[in-house]
């Protein structure tokens, strides 16, 4: 039975020094901290022979309330620093018992059409990241970072690259916790310097949620969390089905998942009202797998661990909503969410098995490994025929193909409207984490619709061959409006030191998070038909 929690109270954008979790950062003045542990951030940019370095404009401001002994110590202190590469000095101010002067790269780099990125906003993440964590190392407990050329990014840069999930940890091997401020900021930078707190705090607790032990994160207590965490607004409700529901619906393929599993399915949705009444909304689909073993197809055991982030689609979604909801979007967003686990018990499907989905197509299930296609067929069933929706957008950590498709770079996407295309592209490349086009062909469509028993085959007549291209093909077997994208996020929800993001430390990303509300920002501005 449908839940409705609608929630009444209004949500306090400014975050507070007083109400803190370990993934939110303070970007006020009024904590008490001991300035004997304060610290600062500053950048220097590459000079054009790449030999020397041009202070930036707070850098040079710095310097000349220190009568130039900072431009002195980085001239003597050896090379001149490249980009993502920081110095600490001590003992230059009595403000600041630390300095931190880290290399921006190139001044006003710009977008670089060849990487399809916009480098300059990158290389302020990249650097307010590297210096925040020098700073962390050094003992600073509060840490001002200065806007660079773009205050968002550097707030996306330091508190992302703050963040670790060490909640289960003793004290004493937790990371020190350190407060973040922005320095010497206009009231326009300020407001930026937010806006970047916000969406680094919204990925930071995706994050959370995909690092998190199946055995503390399962269906009803991702639900439970996303209650907590989500903005009390008017404009958002949130509602919680159970399995009574979901049978009621006729979702037959989400519901063939759940039954090797003793954890009880949900199915969210979260529906945003911040645009016109009369505006149909943008729906973004998450899959939330929260620990895939493969089923009776059970995956190897080494690094199966990793699976309890199976429900990355989920937490990107659940997030995303969370900020954009948060800025205050002039757009209605709907998010859905089927949660459930895939697991080994005598009620388990079993590979031959035939299922039914929601609009009546029947899958036969050859591979029950091959299960978050089978949940978002049915919530992207239910998106088109329930939502009425102006595009709509999945999100999930679909297809090991991927991964070796495009590897940790970039998401794959797929879509069969080049105006979604053209709006993810341009988001990507502004947040940093782009998006690649995949093709979405009728030779795919062929592979998965040659079944033996039934309208469709989960994995199709090539199970190795183009995975991520045939799941795809798959799930528009359950699409019928003209504009939705499908994102296949498996080869960027987690990296590690040697290809992953230089401000994401080592474990699950939250990518693409930040991509998902700049096209949802950049979504209103767009007429579709």
């Amino acid at each position: 039975m449908a839940a409705s929690l609608a929630r009444l109270c209004r949500y306090r954008t400014e975050l507070n020094c007083h109400s803190l979790s370990r993934f939110s950062i303070s970007i006020f003045r009024n904590c008490s901290t001991n300035t004997k542990k304060k610290g600062v951030v500053l950048g220097a940019y590459e000079n054009e022979d790449g030999e020397g370095f041009i202070l930036s404009k707070s850098a040079e401001i710095f310097n000349k309330k220190i009568n130039g002994k900072l431009g002195e110590l980085l001239n003597i202190s050896g090379p001149a620093l490249k980009k993502g590469k920081a110095r600490v000095f001590y003992g230059l101010d009595e403000e600041f018992s630390s300095v931190a002067v880290v290399g921006v790269g190139k001044e006003g780099v710009g977008f670089n059409e060849h990487e399809g990125l916009d480098e300059s906003l990158e290389n302020v993440r990249i650097a307010a990241s590297a210096g925040i964590r020098l700073l962390r190392k050094a003992g600073a407990n509060l840490v001002e970072v200065e806007p660079f050329s773009c205050a968002q990014a550097s707030a996306e840069g330091s508190a992302l690259g703050l963040y670790e999930y060490d909640e289960l940890k003793d004290v004493k091997n937790k990371q020190p916790e350190v407060n973040i401020e922005l320095h010497n900021g206009s009231s326009e930078q300020k407001e930026a310097w937010k806006k970047g707190v916000i969406l680094a705090d919204c990925q930071n607790f995706a994050r959370k949620l995909m690092e998190m032990p199946a055995n503390l994160l399962y269906p009803t207590s991702f639900a439970k969390i996303t209650e907590e965490k989500l903005p009390w607004i008017d404009e958002l409700e949130i509602i919680v089905h159970h399995q009574a529901w979901i049978e009621k619906m006729k979702m037959g393929a989400f519901f063939s998942v759940t039954k090797g599993s003793s954890q009880p399915p949900v199915f969210m949705e979260l529906v945003y009202k911040g645009g016109e009444r009369s505006s149909k909304p943008l729906v973004l689909v998450g899959k939330g797998v929260t620990f895939d073993s493969g089923g009776i197809s059970i995956k190897p055991s080494a690094k199966m661990d990793v699976m309890r982030g199976d429900m990355g689609g989920a937490a990107n979604v659940v997030a995303a909503i969370s900020a954009i909801a948060s800025l205050k979007l002039p757009i209605n967003v709907t998010g859905l969410v089927p949660l459930c686990e895939n697991m080994v018990n005598g009620m388990a499907t079993r590979p031959g098995d035939v299922v039914t989905a929601m609009n009546g197509k029947t899958i036969q299930i050859d591979n029950t490994d091959a299960e978050g296609r089978l949940l978002l067929a049915d919530a992207l069933c239910f998106a088109c025929q329930h939502h009425n929706p102006a595009a709509i957008v999945d999100v999930a950590t679909l297809t090991g193909a991927i991964d070796i498709a495009l590897g940790s770079g970039v998401t794959g996407l797929f879509t069969n409207s080049t105006k979604l295309w053209d709006i993810f592209h341009q988001a990507g490349g502004m947040t940093g984490d782009r998006v690649w086009r995949m093709p979405l062909l009728q030779h795919y469509t062929k592979q998965i619709s040659d079944s033996q028993l039934a309208d469709l085959n989960n994995i199709g007549t090539s199970s190795r061959s183009a995975g991520a291209c045939t799941a795809a093909a798959f799930l528009q077997e359950f699409v019928t409006v003209p504009h939705w994208a499908h994102l296949d996020i498996a080869g960027v929800m987690h990296t590690n030191t040697q290809d992953g993001v230089p401000y994401i430390s080592k474990g699950m990303s939250g990518r693409p998070m930040r991509t998902l509300v700049e096209f949802a920002k950049q979504f209103v501005t767009v007429t579709l038909d």
